[in-house]
């Protein structure tokens, strides 16, 4: 009788609370949740009550997993370390990685070619290599824009900006997320057919390491050896890959609940693709401060196609040397060269 009893209570329950909510004054809205919380009690029983919030099953018709528990006490470790502690380490790490390259380039200077550029152009991407690479850099910097909001828009955004504009900026960056994660999975999978075997990791990387790519210290300057990808290229390469790996699939089990996850799957998948994705947006802002302010003419080649072949000496001299072995062999065709005057020169002969 008693277990008949907890099935009805069960069932009239949604009505009963709604039934409540209508009847109530308009103050009673404004009432703090422990307050609905004995009233909960109240209508339920406080036995039915205290079951539901340490998880205790209930019974129900469906066979998915898990609808037959309320309220899942796990669930309050999740959110503790999600908000108490990701989140925070995140913010940290994030504005720390920026104020690190900002110290680079205020106390290190930028690294710079060493003898001046001889006018001479040799090919390095190719319009596919570009059109990729490209590609990947506006996704992932979009999703990581849209993740961040998502995560600590609450904090900057909404407490200065009206709520029906903050619901909307938070529904646009979810519904983005949510719709480009996938084409982010499909572009790194191009990303690792396309670049492994210029990525895999020698000697002459260890040696570049070493040297600290001859960008700080007593090594600044230096130039140390490298074929077509150097150690700090190759490091970023697998970063990219292992990390966006992991969120990509996270964000996946995340984006389509629908074969039987848990709420303990999509904590747990929350929770890594937080953390990936933290490990990613720090990688690349160090990526982004070479491509842009650390290293002189090191955007150009994935702009341009093209570097001048004083670059190609200074950073990739391994790389220089086998084109230019391959040139005088006959095996590929002679760098451009676009100096100075020699068009001129052409159209007076």
């Amino acid at each position: 009788m008693t277990h008949l009893f907890k099935r009805l209570s069960l069932a009239v329950l949604p009505f009963l609370a709604a039934l409540a909510m209508a009847l109530s004054l308009p103050a009673a809205a404004q009432e703090s949740v422990p307050t609905a919380q004995k009233e909960m009690a109240q209508l339920a029983g406080t036995q039915f009550w205290k079951e539901v919030r340490e998880g205790e099953s209930g019974y129900t018709t469906s066979k998915f997993p898990e609808h037959g528990v309320l309220i899942s006490t796990p669930g309050e470790t999740w959110f503790v370390l999600k908000e108490k502690w990701m989140s925070p380490a995140g913010a940290v790490a994030i504005f720390g990685s920026i104020a690190m390259v900002i110290m680079a380039y205020v106390f290190v200077g930028p690294l710079m070619l060493s003898k001046p550029r001889t006018g001479k152009k040799m090919k390095r991407w190719s319009r596919w290599d570009r059109a990729l690479h490209w590609s990947m850099a506006f996704t992932f910097l979009t999703l990581a824009f849209s993740g961040l909001m998502l995560v600590y828009g609450k904090h900057f955004l909404k407490p200065y900006v009206p709520s029906e504009f903050w619901g909307f900026v938070i529904m646009l960056a979810k519904q983005y997320h949510n719709y480009v994660g996938p084409l982010f999975f499909v572009l790194l999978t191009f990303v690792l057919l396309k670049w492994w075997r210029k990525s895999i990791p020698n000697m002459t990387d260890v040696r570049w390491f070493m040297k600290m790519g001859g960008m700080v210290g007593k090594h600044k300057g230096t130039h140390p050896s490298a074929g077509f990808s150097n150690g700090g290229e190759k490091a970023i390469y697998w970063l990219l890959i292992g990390f966006g790996a992991i969120a990509a699939v996270s964000g996946l089990i995340l984006d389509f609940p629908i074969f039987g996850q848990t709420r303990r799957d999509m904590e747990i998948s929350n929770l890594v693709h937080m953390f990936s994705a933290l490990i990613l947006i720090c990688g690349f802002i160090f990526h982004i401060y070479i491509g842009l302010f650390g290293m002189e003419g090191a955007l150009e080649g994935m702009v341009t196609g093209e570097v001048d072949e004083t670059w190609a000496k200074e950073h990739h001299d391994l790389w220089y040397e086998e084109v230019k072995a391959k040139e005088a062999m006959g095996e590929a065709e002679p760098s451009e060269t676009v100096q100075k005057g020699v068009k001129a020169d052409e159209q007076t002969s």
